[in-house]
């Protein structure tokens, strides 16, 4: 599957995983948005429902098992070079999680991981949507009592 120049979007999911009051991040390997802190997750499989590709991928990227709820947020991220083909079209769907169990641990598509909580934001530089998303599924949360 060409994720650089595809012919087609691509279908990518994230997870909104939440361990009490903070929010799971990673900072990603891989491009787009490499370097950058982000949502774990990463592309669904064919055959798996969304909320087995977040537990997939949660558990992947970050050896955490996660509890997976909701839909909070779809994203389109599309980004085009400098001739403005689209050199990446995702889908992103993006769910709430709660932790269960494993301290986290980056693997080969994540340099480092992060606990934050809502008000240390500002500090990982996030994406606008990507925060959007994160402080959306707060307010979830909050409202379902969690």
């Amino acid at each position: 599957m060409d994720r650089e120049y595809p012919k087609h979007p691509l279908v990518g999911v994230g997870a909104l995983v939440w361990r009490e009051d903070r929010v799971l991040l990673v900072r990603r390997n891989r491009p787009p948005k490499q370097g950058e802190w982000s949502l774990p997750g990463g592309m669904l499989e064919v055959g798996e429902t969304l909320q087995q590709g977040v537990a997939r991928e949660v558990m992947e990227e970050t050896a955490c098992a996660v509890a997976v709820g909701e839909i909070v947020a779809t994203i389109d991220l599309i980004t085009r070079d400098e001739e403005r083909r689209v050199q990446y079209h995702y889908v992103l769907i993006d769910l709430l999680a709660e932790w269960i169990t494993g301290e986290g641990r980056p693997n080969d598509e994540s340099s480092d991981l992060a606990w934050t909580t809502l008000a240390d934001l500002a500090q990982y530089n996030l994406w606008s949507e990507t925060e959007r998303v994160i402080r959306l599924s707060a307010e979830k949360r909050t409202e379902r009592g969690a």
